[in-house]
């Protein structure tokens, strides 16, 4: 299965019955599913079903969707003409010019006359509503379908860009358990010359309890959990990646963990290579985490 980026565009359109319809659509990052939607005048009985179906396509990200409907051609009306009116009219035109020499009348002049001809307006019914609202979201599944290709697209460029990351973490968190200063014979010496330099300061110090101390302190230092936590969280974030689907907020919560442990790795250091590899490590935590932001 693929991961969806939260970020993308698309736009469809189509004709209906003399009218053109466009759709633009468009998300970015977001903790939920939000729509603004923008419509014309006289189609607002579209927006609770143009909501439903975006929150059904998807499950994170800030929407933008905004249809156009432009007529491009009015159909073909048929003019209605008042035959008993025009027959009156005629029949009066005709007697005035028999009786007082009026010029006759023309058919142009008789025709403009209030009420002899009709050009009707076509009327939207019920039937013919429903059709062109079907037709409205039709292309909005076109432009939807669009947008879900765009973020998986881009989801797919996150998920190859994640795994570099991931790898990134797996090969410091190798360096750091690998690193020379773990050495059980390299960490006695430290300890041992940091206990001849206190028994030198001073002599009265009880030598048991403060190897009793150093002893505390060398298991208190150690990063073995840390380094196992973080091999765990590779392998869960890697099996996230593989199985596709609505992961960035899981993903989110490793990547929190991973800084956690990072933090955790440099506050325990006692060598300066540990330490060195414990900052990379931060800086590759926050990069994964800022690109796991834009997944669904």
């Amino acid at each position: 299965m693929s991961v969806q980026s939260m970020t993308g565009f698309a736009r469809s359109t189509a004709q209906h019955e003399g009218a053109v319809l466009a759709w633009e659509v468009k998300s970015v990052n977001g903790k939920s599913t939000e729509l603004r939607l923008r419509v014309p005048q006289g189609f607002e009985r579209l927006e609770p079903v143009v909501r439903q179906t975006v929150q059904k396509r998807f499950s994170r990200g800030n929407f933008q969707a905004a249809l156009t409907v432009s007529r491009v051609a009015a159909a073909p009306v048929q003019p209605v003409i008042n035959e008993a009116f025009l027959k009156d009219i005629a029949g009066l035109a005709k007697r005035l010019e028999e009786q007082f020499g009026v010029a006759p009348a023309t058919a142009d002049g008789i025709l403009a006359l209030r009420g002899v001809l009709d050009m009707p307006e076509a009327v939207e019914t019920s039937e013919t509503r429903d059709e062109l609202d079907a037709a409205i979201l039709a292309t909005l599944d076109e432009a939807l379908s669009g947008l879900e290709a765009a973020r998986r697209a881009e989801g797919e460029a996150l998920r190859t860009l994640l795994g570099g990351h991931l790898d990134a973490i797996e090969a410091l968190t190798l360096r750091a358990e690998a690193d020379p200063s773990r050495e059980p014979a390299a960490i006695r010496e430290r300890i041992a010359g940091q206990v001849r330099l206190l028994l030198d300061a001073a002599a009265n110090l009880d030598e048991a309890r403060l190897h009793q101390e150093a002893a505390f302190l060398a298991t208190k230092a150690d990063i073995r959990e840390e380094i196992d936590r973080l091999k765990t969280h590779v392998a869960s974030a890697r099996a996230l990646l593989s199985g596709g689907g609505a992961v960035g907020r899981k993903l989110d919560f490793l990547a929190q963990e991973f800084n956690r442990e990072s933090n955790t790795l440099c506050s325990k250091s006692n060598a300066a290579t540990v330490t060195a590899i414990g900052l990379e490590l931060k800086a590759v935590v926050d990069q994964f985490r800022e690109q796991v932001q834009n997944l669904e």
